[in-house]
């Protein structure tokens, strides 16, 4: 596809053209996601794993209705090729196929349709390669970052409308100085991770260790 390149490096409008024109060339697709609870829980870099899963299971589950399936009713899953240095461990993989915990149904509250497709057979974890700055190098990372960065930013402009006063359709919920301003304002809203530095004051220091929220920087939409 023209022009496509690390979706933080694109305008919004090319992005949008480009996801278009990849939902139409992709054999199929699918999106994960992790909502503010989920990742309170298990810290940033398992609920980007488990996100992650749940990309690759909605994937399958098109794969699935499209009829690509083995006779024993597994499906055949292409390799994944991951932006960064570390590929979906399988207790992750399998935390995410056991389905999505009652308490981290946040997206119910603000969407009229679950965002979340599992395919009727759950299919082993596929072979995974780690590639760094794959966004930059890998046409179909690029791509999924698009397709990631786009979504992201839709459920932004949506939750706006349910929190405003906070800028999520500008910042789209990074951590600006304008973000980290409305916080301090007028308080963290429900969509805001609570174990998150700069969110709540009380929160106590966590030494950093390898996986903790604050060493791990997933540079994932």
């Amino acid at each position: 596809m023209p022009g496509l390149d690390d979706s933080k490096k694109l305008p919004p409008a090319k992005r949008e053209l480009l996801a278009s024109l990849a939902v139409e060339k992709a054999e199929a697709f699918g999106a994960g996601l992790a909502w503010q609870d989920e990742i309170d829980a298990v810290n940033i870099l398992n609920a980007d794993f488990r996100a992650m899963s749940r990309a690759v299971l909605a994937l399958a589950a098109k794969l699935e209705e499209k009829g690509e399936e083995k006779k024993q009713g597994n499906l055949l899953l292409p390799e994944l090729f991951i932006d960064g240095n570390q590929t979906i461990p399988p207790a992750q993989w399998q935390a995410a196929a056991a389905g999505i915990p009652a308490t981290h149904l946040a997206f119910a509250q603000y969407f009229p349709q679950s965002p979340y497709r599992f395919p009727n057979f759950i299919p082993p974890l596929p072979r995974q390669y780690a590639l760094v700055d794959g966004d930059a190098l890998a046409p179909v990372i690029s791509a999924a970052s698009v397709l990631a960065k786009t979504l992201r930013d839709g459920i932004m402009l949506r939750l706006d409308t349910f929190y405003p006063g906070y800028g999520f359709a500008r910042h789209k919920g990074y951590g600006t100085k304008e973000h980290l301003a409305a916080i301090a304002e007028k308080g963290p809203c429900p969509l805001h991770r609570m174990t998150f530095r700069g969110v709540r004051k009380d929160w106590p220091e966590i030494p950093a260790q390898p996986g903790n929220l604050f060493r791990f920087k997933p540079n994932r939409a």
